[in-house]
């Protein structure tokens, strides 16, 4: 029985997995690199939950114990006694792989392991730690109190009770789950992240400025977003990344980031979270880089 859930990675995901699971009535354990990670990660996870209050979704004592249910902690034996730890850290196989090794040297056996990844082979990270047949792939979508999809995927090792487990938590905090198959980015970045790419490509050829490739999807295609605004909320370097693992895990040329994509993220212009992407955030309109 899931009680205690840990959370690896306070950021734009991490703390949004923890107000879900908070929330939904869980004992939470945050924990990040740094103290200060972790304190940005509390104000915008009482910032979410007043707008929820404001919205009328949750009252304001729904706010007040959600927040009293999420526990910062500093280091890895803090998380010994947990039920479950979802790991949300960046997007990197080495730097999941290390975490991994960390958290497994102190959890206690029965725990379950879910990794947040939107792209890396479960099966491989499974493989890293001393429970494969207790590890699952639980990727939640951005923002996560908003989104109501989480693919859960299993590894070649996941035992069925495992994935049952994590299945009924997510419908528990209020999720639609679906099964994905271990493939290269599973179901939602196989698709949607090669159609971001496509769109950079557009801009790369010159067939069309940011603005009216925005423009064009939202309006011809009828997506909320258009791709470039997309791709700056999503992060440009998390973009690439998951273009990487495509390219390379597929080995097919359709899959290769486009040159630009790769030069914006070595500029340092990853979207929102840094100020610039595709387009620049410093005034009060976003306005086109390109």
């Amino acid at each position: 029985m899931i009680e205690k859930i840990g959370v690896i990675g306070a950021g734009q995901m991490g703390n949004g997995i923890a107000h879900v699971c908070a929330l939904a009535g869980f004992e939470i354990r945050l924990i990040d690199v740094s103290k200060e990670r972790v304190d940005k990660a509390l104000k915008t996870i009482e910032a979410n939950l007043g707008r929820q209050v404001q919205s009328g979704k949750i009252t304001e004592a729904d706010k007040k114990a959600a927040l009293g249910r999420v526990t910062p902690v500093g280091k890895f034996d803090d998380l010994a006694d947990c039920d479950l730890v979802i790991e949300s850290v960046t997007e990197d196989r080495e730097v999941k792989r290390d975490t991994l090794k960390q958290l497994c040297a102190v959890l206690k056996p029965e725990a379950i392991i879910a990794t947040n990844t939107s792209s890396i082979s479960v099966t491989r990270l499974g493989s890293g730690t001393d429970r494969p047949g207790k590890f699952v792939g639980m990727h939640f979508m951005n923002p996560v109190p908003v989104m109501k999809l989480v693919e859960l995927v299993r590894g070649l090792a996941t035992d069925e009770e495992t994935f049952n487990t994590v299945r009924e938590l997510a419908v528990k905090l209020g999720k639609t789950p679906v099964s994905a198959e271990d493939f290269p980015a599973f179901m939602v970045n196989r698709v949607l992240l090669p159609m971001i790419n496509e769109a950079v490509y557009t801009l790369y050829e010159g067939v069309g400025s940011v603005e009216s490739i925005d423009i064009a999807m939202r309006l011809g295609a009828n997506h909320p977003m258009g791709p470039l605004e997309l791709a700056d909320f999503i992060g440009l370097d998390v973009c690439l990344a998951v273009m990487q693992v495509l390219y390379e895990g597929l080995a097919d040329s359709k899959y290769r980031p486009c040159p630009l994509l790769v030069k914006y993220v070595e500029a340092g212009w990853l979207g929102r979270k840094s100020g610039r992407g595709f387009y620049d955030y410093s005034g009060d309109t976003p306005t086109p880089t390109r």
